[in-house]
């Protein structure tokens, strides 16, 4: 296995320490913006923007819909680092590479995390436009953010993932759904590498593996949250059937396309749970 040189523990602080210059205010929940959903970031109160390029260890995104930027500010009452901007392995970075923005958020006093993907729908429920809230994973991506020297600095070496997508959270998240007539359903998340959208025998195989839905992206920052303390909750808009189930080609344009629409429904639900999240403690 090749050990990747990434950002360290040292850059993170430095980069808390920028952030903290800039915007006093400290986060409690943290957001990753998936492809093609910058309509969340409307309403955030008091924003400020700091651009990746800035940021002690920081790399800037290569793909269309990820803008890298940094943005602070206020959901209500709730202070909120939303990353609009997300790093891939296929782009050529490390998973530790992937995950460090978020660990950065972490150190920065993050409670919960909220990760947002567009993804490709395999449940017969995944429609284009609704939304599947994260009951599991299945990491494909072949590689592990954990993986390589460890630093203690980050939080255990060996970590728990039986419940990374906090029950409780769901709960509430699905409850604010219903009340907001969304289409949202719960399911489980197959996290391939791409970017090569998947072939129709491989979604074959994926729902055989309980999959609900697929994309290129999450698993990464999803584990190097739980490592360190804080409670997640991922959401993926459905921006097409996968591969075989659908007649369609797929396409990013199109993926961007469904995504800014249905970002809207996103928000609206956002807005609601915001409250709660930002109670909530690490575990």
């Amino acid at each position: 296995m090749k050990l990747e040189k990434s950002p360290g523990y040292p850059e993170a602080v430095r980069a808390v320490e920028y952030i903290r210059d800039r915007w006093p205010a400290r986060p409690r929940v943290g957001v990753v913006l998936g492809t093609g959903l910058r309509d969340v970031l409307h309403g955030l109160g008091d924003a400020q923007e700091i651009p990746f390029t800035s940021l002690p260890g920081f790399a800037r995104p290569s793909v269309a819909g990820h803008g890298g930027a940094l943005h602070v500010g206020f959901r209500g009452d709730v202070p909120v680092a939303v990353l609009a901007g997300r790093l891939h392995l296929y782009e050529g970075y490390g998973a530790a590479e992937v995950a460090f923005p978020v660990r950065v958020l972490a150190l920065a006093g993050i409670r919960c995390l909220v990760a947002t993907c567009a993804a490709g729908g395999i449940s017969p429920r995944a429609a284009p436009g609704s939304l599947m809230l994260f009951r599991d994973h299945l990491n494909l991506q072949g590689t592990n953010p954990l993986a390589g020297p460890h630093d203690p600095r980050w939080g255990e070496r060996f970590v728990d993932m039986s419940e990374a997508y906090d029950p409780g959270l769901r709960r509430h998240t699905l409850k604010a759904a219903r009340t907001l007539r969304l289409k949202c359903f719960e399911g489980v998340y197959a996290s391939l590498l791409g970017p090569a959208y998947e072939t129709p025998a491989e979604i074959r195989a994926l729902r055989t593996m309980g999959a609900g839905a697929v994309g290129m992206s999450t698993a990464p920052e999803v584990v190097a949250a739980r490592q360190m303390g804080v409670r997640v909750l991922a959401l993926a808009v459905i921006t097409n059937r996968a591969a075989g189930l659908s007649r369609d080609p797929l396409s990013h344009e199109d993926v961007l396309r469904t995504g800014q629409a249905a970002s809207r429904n996103l928000t609206r639900l956002l807005n609601t749970v915001m409250p709660a999240l930002g109670q909530t403690d690490r575990s």
